[in-house]
């Protein structure tokens, strides 16, 4: 007798706009916008699937934030923040910040960890030689903005 295999399941994650503050400020009783839709296979069902705590600098407590599953094909849609990247936990706009200090002026701005910084940096020289051609590895900060944008 074979063990039953659970379906494969693949999180997507869907950027909202929304602000920090006010997911800080209601926890798990702010209202999430429900996807119209699952992103995997467009089933219009999609069941609310509790919370997962984020941890976001600036806060001190991880924040909720909102997941929804289809019962079609298993896919769990994790809602994040627009304003910041998958898997980072500062935003879109202070990566840019630190990185256009960096380049321009030669050294990371202070008071934020560096090694932190230097990540951001391999990162996006890595993302610029996997997805955009030569012409972008000379202007990092347009290499960045497009990458962001994609």
């Amino acid at each position: 007798m074979g063990l039953l295999c659970p379906r494969k399941q693949k999180i997507m994650i869907q950027f909202v706009n929304v602000a920090l503050k006010v997911i800080f400020a209601q926890g798990r009783n702010f209202l999430w916008q429900r996807p119209s839709e699952c992103p995997r296979c467009a089933n219009w069902k999609v069941w609310g699937h509790g919370h997962v705590q984020c941890n976001f600098k600036g806060f001190s407590v991880p924040l909720w934030l909102k997941r929804y599953r289809c019962p079609e094909c298993g896919c769990i849609i994790q809602m994040r923040p627009s304003s910041h990247f998958s898997r980072f936990q500062s935003s879109r706009e202070a990566i840019r910040s630190a990185l256009a200090q960096r380049i321009t002026h030669g050294k990371w701005p202070p008071g934020q960890f560096s090694g932190r910084m230097r990540y951001w940096l391999r990162n996006l020289r890595r993302q610029i030689s996997a997805h955009l051609t030569e012409k972008w590895k000379s202007g990092l900060m347009e290499g960045f903005d497009h990458v962001a944008a994609m």
